[in-house]
């Protein structure tokens, strides 16, 4: 963009009018961020309504899913149909300006989600002009390039909405010809010929509206079919396996420019102030996407949704702040997961299941069976592609189809990540190309020692790293190029469905570990481990985001952290579970399996009623909707598109009853009352962990106070943000915090004010981080400072409590506190420095936030 139209440099911060006439700078690095969900229930104009309760809380940024145009009725704001407007259904961009003015009159500035990879397929699609366009005009049309589909014939692009097959659809009359009144893009309507199928509605090539109907289907850029025909034909590519959105090719300079130009317009203008960009991963180069965005934004604070795998690390030449903070989400969590545990939960896993396996088998199956069924149109075309290449070469000929199916599906398995990142025509780095010869190694083993198998791997490697094979300086070309990228992006979706949305769901040993970019093999983390991750992000990352819930968690870091106590009593979580099998016999089903069932109880007990938390009882809707979803996720007994409504009844009746079973409720509010010390303690602790570690913390809209929500749609229900506030002020007033919730909204506030008022303890590389010692694994602590100053604030946690509480509690444990005297934001103590006896610190609450008494650090 042009200097003139182009966003203010993103180094400086703005000074905005508050509400009492002060001005406060909006830094360009937030503080923190707080995410809310935008649609027509809560619009711009509702989130303006509350920044005076963020700004108290001590919010940096407030962070909106995205804001253009949507599908109709879209909840979520994922599936952009138009990136000229910023949504109607929140408002329009007026709102939105008014929500930007709102929050910056507060000092917060304003993050919004991008979203690059896709756009939606919506009903009908002429809400999605680029797409309509392409549809009647084909390679004509002025979006031909827009979408990841090749226009170079008739029947290029497939929709597949029919409920029957094309043939029995035509047989009964359900297609028609006639005329719609189609928006246009200045905002008029215009009467154009169109193909009807339901509330479906297609455009028509010109030329072709007097034709009978099967010719004039015939002679469409777009080719009619039966919906179950997706999977095997589909040529376009999607978000993940979803028909409905498909895959903008946002590496082109005039697709990226038509696609941004709304949001870097606003940026310009002082209404943006930074990103959050959604699934890179999809696209063909996410590092040039980056640099295009850096270029384009002026350097603006940017995340990206990034999901590492393990020790996996952001590559250093992505020009963003860093990850949206799976990476830290895991960590966090399993400080507080006693791994003394899995053997318990494993052998209660295995009699309940009678499966043996360990996950990394049932995370092989379901990966082959999402290779095989709802991503085989992109894996499909991906052999084809290599097949093609093949054929071309004459040394490289003989490589058979079959052998390279083969290939590609061992090695697409066989992936340990979202993807490796090489370019077409740039030599692949050491790193990059380890992943995918780890990667191969894995698949060889699996293929077994058949010479012809291994020769084809060689091929398949060589063509997805952009190395010279077959004739002597075959390295670039179209296709091969192609090759490339293609592999890299059928990599995430395998990924993604195989383990996140199918063996997840199947591998119900301890569902806290069941999560977005965490491993279910990989329960507890050592306090060291932390600390060597919390240092790294200072040297590298610094202003990353960290989270512990997301709109894409599978459950929220309040359910999550009640689970943890099952890690430390494993033995009396199997009783318990034996007493509810006990208890629901009556109501269970033959076809009833182990791995619902401990979904089930584990859902149950992490979601019931948990004293003094003010979070909103679990409903037997929402239990009934959450467990259709697990159930079709899974896809062991029934699926989303084939159903077996016996096995579901079964267990929506088990779940029913047992929700509102007295018998039930006695042993879960049992349950509760023994474990509630070890689960407040893990509520509190892993908030304050990542509230003060490096990195810029994220809460997700209601997680301030305890918010009991399960997976998409749960996530998204509407939250009390008056009853928050109400509850805030009143305990800035004086009143001390009553239960739980009020103890988690106490500590959030605390520790994000202190962010905004100190900013130089947590932000930036000069932010430092410093493990503090103590004389018990029960405990840990860490300090941050300014540069190589002192240390002006330490965070203190218990982990382990009810193992802690088994040993007598903290006895002559201490912690080494840097000399001075420190207070406690969170219940107001003093105390000196030095080897300070942790049963003195964490008397009343578990944890602790210190700073310097008398100095700035004292947050308001």
């Amino acid at each position: 963009m042009s200097t003139e139209t182009g966003p203010r440099p993103a180094a400086r911060g703005r000074e905005t009018a508050t509400t009492t006439g002060a001005l406060r700078a909006v830094r360009p690095v937030p503080t923190s961020t707080y995410r809310l969900q935008l649609h027509a229930g809560f619009t711009a104009d509702d989130a303006a309504a509350i920044m005076p309760y963020l700004a108290r809380l001590g919010v940096g940024h407030v962070f909106c899913s995205p804001v253009l145009q949507a599908a109709p009725g879209s909840t979520h704001g994922y599936d952009v149909v138009d990136h000229d407007r910023i949504s109607a259904e929140i408002g329009g961009e007026e709102a939105l300006r008014r929500l930007a003015d709102a929050a910056h009159a507060h000092g917060i500035g304003l993050i919004v989600d991008v979203v690059p990879n896709h756009m939606a397929i919506p009903t009908p699609i002429w809400h999605n002009r680029a797409l309509w366009s392409v549809l009647r005009e084909g390679p004509r049309s002025p979006y031909a390039e827009w979408f990841d589909v090749d226009l170079d014939g008739e029947l290029s692009l497939l929709v597949p909405v029919l409920g029957r097959p094309i043939g029995a659809v035509l047989a009964d009359g359900e297609i028609t010809v006639g005329e719609e009144q189609v928006p246009q893009a200045d905002g008029t309507m215009r009467t154009e010929p169109v193909v009807r199928y339901y509330d479906h509605v297609l455009p028509l090539a010109a030329g072709t509206e007097h034709l009978g109907l099967a010719d004039l289907l015939d002679r469409q850029w777009y080719r009619l079919a039966y919906w179950k025909v997706a999977d095997d034909e589909l040529d376009y590519r999607r978000f993940f396996d979803v028909d409905t959105l498909a895959a903008v090719r946002v590496e082109l300079p005039g697709v990226f420019d038509a696609t941004h130009q709304t949001l870097l317009r606003l940026q310009g203008e002082g209404v943006i102030d930074g990103y959050r960009i959604d699934h890179p991963d999809g696209l063909s180069d996410p590092r040039g996407y980056l640099r295009d965005l850096e270029r384009a934004t002026g350097g603006a604070w940017t995340v990206v949704e990034k999901i590492l795998e393990g020790e996996e690390q952001l590559p250093g030449d992505f020009p963003c702040a860093g990850t949206t903070g799976y990476d830290a989400l895991w960590r966090v969590g399993g400080l507080f997961h006693d791994p003394h545990g899995v053997i318990g939960l494993t052998h209660l896993w295995q009699r309940r299941t009678g499966d043996p396996r360990p996950f990394e088998e049932v995370a092989e199956e379901s990966t082959d069976l999402i290779i095989s069924t709802s991503l085989w149109a992109e894996i499909e075309r991906l052999i084809t592609l290599i097949h093609r290449i093949c054929q071309e070469d004459i040394r490289l000929r003989d490589t058979t189809r079959r052998n390279i199916q083969k290939v590609v599906l061992a090695l697409l398995g066989a992936m340990d990540r979202y993807r490796a990142y090489i370019v077409p025509g740039e030599p692949a780095s050491g790193a990059e190309r380890a992943v995918i010869e780890q990667a191969a190694a894995r698949a060889r083993a699996r293929l077994g020692e058949d010479e012809d198998l291994v020769t084809t791997l060689e091929t398949v490697v060589a063509l997805v790293c952009g190395d010279e094979v077959g004739s002597a300086g075959r390295t670039r070309s179209l296709e091969r190029d192609e090759v490339v990228v293609r592999f890299a992006q059928t990599c995430g979706p395998v990924h993604a469905k195989g383990l996140e949305d199918t063996a997840f769901y199947r591998y119900t040993r301890f569902l806290a570990v069941n999560e977005v970019g965490a491993d279910p093999d990989r329960i507890g983390v050592e306090a060291d481990e932390l600390h060597d991750h919390a240092l790294s992000m200072t040297r590298t990352r610094p202003d990353a985001m960290t989270t512990l819930s997301t709109h894409d968690t599978k459950r929220s870091e309040d359910v999550r952290a009640r689970l943890a106590v099952l890690t430390e009593q494993p033995m009396e979580w199997a009783l318990v579970v034996q007493d509810l099998d006990r208890a629901t016999a009556a109501h269970r089903g033959d076809r009833v399996d182990g791995a619902i069932e401990l979904l089930l109880w584990q859902t149950l007990a992490a979601c019931w009623e948990l004293p003094g938390s003010a979070a909103a009882p679990l409903s037997a809707e929402r239990l009934e909707g959450y467990l259709l979803k697990a159930m079709r996720e899974a896809k062991s007994r029934t699926t989303w598109t084939e159903q077996d409504p016996e096995y579901e009844q079964q267990v929506l009746t088990l779940g029913r009853t047992a929700l509102h079973s007295p018998e039930v409720a006695e042993i879960l509010t049992d349950w509760t009352r023994r474990t509630a010390a070890a689960q407040r303690s893990v509520i509190l602790g892993q908030k304050l962990v990542q509230l003060t570690m490096p990195g810029v913390p994220d809460v997700y809209q209601g997680n301030e106070s305890v918010d009991l929500s399960l997976v998409d749609p749960d996530n998204r229900r509407p939250v009390d943000h008056a009853a928050h506030a109400t509850r805030l002020a009143r305990m800035i007033d004086g009143a001390g915090p009553d239960g739980l919730g009020d103890e988690k909204l106490w500590l959030t506030h605390r520790a994000l004010v202190l962010r905004r008022e100190r900013p130089e303890l947590f932000q930036g590389r000069e932010a430092a981080y410093h493990p503090l010692a103590s004389t018990t694994g029960h405990a840990v602590a860490f300090g941050r400072a300014s540069g190589d100053g002192p240390i002006e604030a330490v965070t203190v946690v218990t982990r382990l409590a009810h193992g802690l509480a088994q040993r007598g509690g903290w006895g002559e444990s201490w912690i080494s506190l840097p000399p001075g005297r420190w207070r406690d934001l969170l219940g107001g103590a003093e105390v000196e420095g030095g080897q300070l006896a942790l049963s003195a610190l964490l008397d009343d609450w578990p944890v602790a936030l210190l700073v310097r008494a008398g100095g700035r650090g004292e947050a308001r």
